[in-house]
């Protein structure tokens, strides 16, 4: 094999490597609400009153959450999203 097969070989596998991981990451979140700080929240609330990270305006809002590593958010005293909407419906 000569230098050119076997860079582009190598090349080739870690950009494989790198397309499969993220999926992965992806997977291994998910969105806990109720436990963010203001400020501190990942994106859009559920009642729509912002759109953006970092916008929320009470710690630990029903309305807003973070990621967090997917089974954990029960032992952080978060909510599911159906969960919050329920709370704040109610």
């Amino acid at each position: 094999m000569n230098q050119r097969t076997l860079i582009a070989t190598t090349a080739a596998s870690l950009m494989a490597l790198s397309l499969t991981a993220v999926p992965a990451t992806a997977q291994e979140k998910e969105k806990c609400y109720g436990i963010a700080k203001a400020g501190q929240n990942d994106c859009a609330n559920l009642s729509g009153t912002h759109s953006c990270a970092g916008q929320s305006k009470v710690d630990m809002s029903k309305e807003d959450w973070k990621y967090v590593a997917k089974g954990t958010c029960k032992d952080l005293k978060g909510l599911t999203q159906e969960e919050a909407k329920k709370l704040i419906k109610g």
